[in-house]
């Protein structure tokens, strides 16, 4: 599959933002700074594959869920890991900021 420019940018924006916007709302919500910078990588293995295994077979089969994972994490093509990283760019991002506002003063809930 070809990926031209603007989809690929239009993709890494929109998943910087997406995944900022759902880490700053948990953060206000449960008070942990962190908690979408330690859920993104559950989330990437959702992504990248769904289709394949569920998530309670990376318990119960490990070593073939893994195995598979790690085929599928190997074919990945360079537009994907760079829009995968900007969600976690935004993940990550998202626990600084709200570290800085609380801070400064700014109580959320």
């Amino acid at each position: 599959m070809v990926l031209n420019i603007p989809i690929l940018l239009i993709s890494v924006v929109l998943f910087f933002v997406l995944f900022f916007g759902i880490g700053f709302l948990l953060n206000m919500l449960l008070r942990m700074s962190w908690i979408m910078a330690i859920i993104y990588p559950i989330v990437c293995v959702w992504i990248i594959a769904q289709d394949d295994m569920r998530l309670i077979d990376y318990f119960r089969e490990p070593a073939s869920a893994f195995s598979k994972l790690g085929s599928e994490v190997a074919s990945l093509q360079v537009a994907d890991i760079t829009i995968l990283v900007s969600g976690l760019a935004g993940a990550i991002t998202s626990g600084i900021v709200i570290k800085m506002l609380r801070k400064n003063g700014y109580q959320m809930f």
